[in-house]
């Protein structure tokens, strides 16, 4: 009996304790719901009641030719014309860059956007960046994050164009002290064979000498002991006078 008075007991103090938690949870929950929805009303009122065209379903062949403030301010025009530039060959946008004029930013980001993927050489890739940064002022406020980014990955590959020609001079010039060095090491090789072969003559001569004995027991001191030589005058003329 006491056991089950004692569970009663603890059953109600968790009741008194749970019961106001979970209340205030509640309640946190629905005035957090309260003032989100106040806070994004807020926001929706912030929000520009302006709206930009959308040249998403634009075709690629006609993009070019539009004009006006309604797309040369618009940045999803020149999101449009970055990707059906992308579509071209180099053939089909070098074509497309021909027909546009430079002398206005329009036009020149225009044949930018063209060129861009176009093959072109580093030497025109420079010198387009070079054209544009001279009209980069022009550009509207609201285009001129999208031409950063753009002129960013122009010169990003400009970058990695520098950096292949540098590895191929490198690559060249490791050619061709490689082909010096084996050129080198062939003739040390051959020097090397005849030196050789120069000491394995020598060595071959010398094992001959070594081996060959003299013929019998010729002295040649003792053939010549008896030989007397020849007399001279003045032993002549003694020997007359001698009685």
């Amino acid at each position: 009996m006491s056991h089950f008075l004692a569970s009663f007991v603890n059953a109600v103090r968790w009741r008194r304790v749970i019961f106001p938690a979970v209340s205030c949870l509640m309640l946190a929950g629905c005035s957090s719901g309260l003032i989100h929805h106040t806070a994004g009303d807020k926001i929706d009122e912030k929000l520009p009641q302006q709206q930009v065209a959308d040249f998403l379903s634009t075709d690629c062949a006609d993009i070019w030719s539009l004009t006006g403030e309604v797309t040369d301010k618009n940045p999803l025009y020149w999101l449009r014309g970055i990707d059906c530039a992308e579509r071209l060959t180099p053939e089909q946008a070098r074509t497309e860059a021909r027909m546009l004029d430079s002398e206005r930013w329009q036009e020149a980001f225009k044949r930018g956007i063209l060129l861009g993927n176009a093959k072109i050489t580093p030497v025109e890739r420079r010198e387009l960046l070079a054209h544009m940064d001279a009209q980069s002022r022009q550009i509207p406020t609201q285009v001129r994050p999208l031409f950063e980014l753009w002129r960013d990955g122009q010169a990003l590959q400009l970058q990695l164009s520098d950096e292949r020609s540098r590895y191929a001079k490198l690559q060249q010039t490791s050619d061709s002290e490689l082909d010096i060095l084996r050129q080198q090491q062939q003739h040390l090789r051959s020097q090397l064979d005849l030196t050789t072969r120069k000491l394995e003559n020598l060595t071959d001569i010398e094992r001959q000498l070594s081996t060959r004995k003299p013929a019998g027991n010729f002295n040649p001191d003792a053939s010549h002991a008896g030989d007397k030589p020849p007399a001279t005058k003045d032993d002549v003329s003694s020997d007359e006078d001698k009685p």
